[in-house]
């Protein structure tokens, strides 16, 4: 009988700890008495026939060749087994992702060639590409949240495991305040749940200019320059971005308020004027100042109309400006005045009819907008701050109280008396 020949092995390569079993292929098998790897004998061997034997591998390194020895001697073909170094892992990156799995993670490590699965846990990744012996990039699958171990099995064993975090994707629940100006730079409060790890706070797509994570359920952000009108904020983490498809809330964007007039212009020192502010993007308006006063109250009637009513302020002019949540707006200006006083009136005296010029003294006339003789008005002219000439009205004889009536209000009154013509 001819000596045995080894014509093949399955596999043709495994673990250094040896342990696996492997097939040999070959002729004249029967009553086989050793099966070597190198010099060194297999941990055990089966005999399936005269051309199959199964072998358990032994411990060994590299290349070796594989001899089946019977009574008739021992197999001389040149057939090797390789002895494979096991891998190891030492990085993973990125090292969480969301529980739907599809995040591509690269795992970094030793002896990753011929690598034949990535698994998370018990769970064969979507995909794997191996990029050299240091390096396979994965398709992270979907996975209960919490911690998975990842390894990678080669012919040369299992690797060690890394752990990957899955994590749930976050939710936005809540945004204080909602509402600010389109120049940016409001810090909103977003409660919700998930938000540790948030790599980023969007407002229609615009990265915050900075956030801070105060906690699972709170985050702090600054908002980002927008256009007037309502922007979707999503968080994004390592689980995902929140409610990507349709937001749960929105912050909104205002214009800055602009005035275009104020009616009436002026009005007393004491207060108490109710002026008409028109202009644009007067809605949500939160204060009214004069000079930094504030109006005694006030009522937005639309976004281009309101009204306030004027705080007590010194004479002078002053300037009216509207706050809202898109900020404050162009000023207009607001003339404050004292209440008019009359010292004089001359002459006291004067016929029954009409046409008698009298000039009355005092203070805080500028604005004289009625000159009365009792409850009869009197044409008048306005000289100064302090002096105006009215004609007398004609009127029974006897005294008339005279008063001058201004935006500030209405002046003390001095007596003028008619007097009758002499009858013939």
């Amino acid at each position: 009988m001819a000596a045995p020949v080894v014509s093949s092995i399955s596999p043709t390569q495994g673990p250094m700890s040896g342990g696996n079993t492997v097939t040999l292929t070959g002729t004249g098998f029967s009553g086989a008495t050793a099966v070597r790897f190198g010099g060194i004998a297999a941990i055990s061997f089966t005999i399936l026939g005269s051309t199959k034997i199964l072998a358990v591998v032994p411990a060994g390194a590299g290349a070796v060749n594989v001899t089946v020895t019977t009574s008739e001697g021992t197999s001389a073909q040149t057939v090797t087994y390789t002895y494979v170094a096991a891998p190891s892992l030492s990085s993973l990156s990125p090292d969480q992702g969301p529980v739907s799995g599809g995040i591509v993670v690269t795992l970094t490590g030793a002896n990753l060639s011929s690598a034949t699965a990535v698994r998370f846990d018990a769970i064969a990744a979507l995909s794997f590409t191996v990029v050299s012996a240091t390096q396979i990039s994965a398709v992270a699958p979907a996975h209960a949240a919490g911690a998975a171990a990842v390894t990678v099995t080669t012919a040369g064993g299992t690797s060690n495991s890394l752990t990957f975090s899955y994590v749930v994707a976050p939710s936005v629940t809540g945004l204080t305040p909602a509402q600010g100006p389109a120049s940016g730079g409001t810090v909103v409060t977003l409660t919700g749940t998930n938000l540790s790890g948030a790599t980023a706070v969007r407002f229609d797509g615009i990265a915050a200019p900075t956030f801070t994570v105060v906690s699972a359920t709170q985050i702090s952000a600054v908002t980002p320059v927008h256009a007037a009108g309502a922007a979707a904020v999503t968080v994004t983490t390592p689980g995902g971005i929140s409610n990507p498809e349709n937001p749960s809330m929105y912050f909104y964007y205002a214009a800055v308020p602009s005035l275009v007039s104020v009616t009436p212009t002026s009005g007393t020192t004491a207060g108490g004027t109710v002026v008409t502010i028109m202009g644009t993007s007067l809605s949500g308006a939160t204060a009214v100042d004069f000079d930094g006063i504030a109006a005694t109250s006030f009522t937005v009637a639309s976004s281009t109309a309101m009204t306030a009513v004027t705080p007590a302020h010194a004479a002078g002019t002053a300037a009216i400006t509207v706050t809202t949540p898109g900020g404050t707006g162009n000023p207009l200006t607001y003339d404050y005045y004292d209440t008019p006083t009359l010292s004089t009136l001359t002459p006291g005296l004067g016929p029954t009819y009409a046409g008698n010029t009298v000039t009355l003294t005092g203070t805080s006339l500028t604005t004289t907008t009625d000159v009365r003789f009792g409850g009869a008005a009197a044409s008048f002219t306005v000289l100064s701050p302090t002096e105006v000439t009215a004609v007398a009205p004609a009127g029974p004889a006897g005294p008339v109280s005279v008063t001058v009536v201004t935006t500030a209000g209405v002046s003390n009154g001095l007596t003028y008396t008619r007097v009758a013509g002499p009858g013939i």
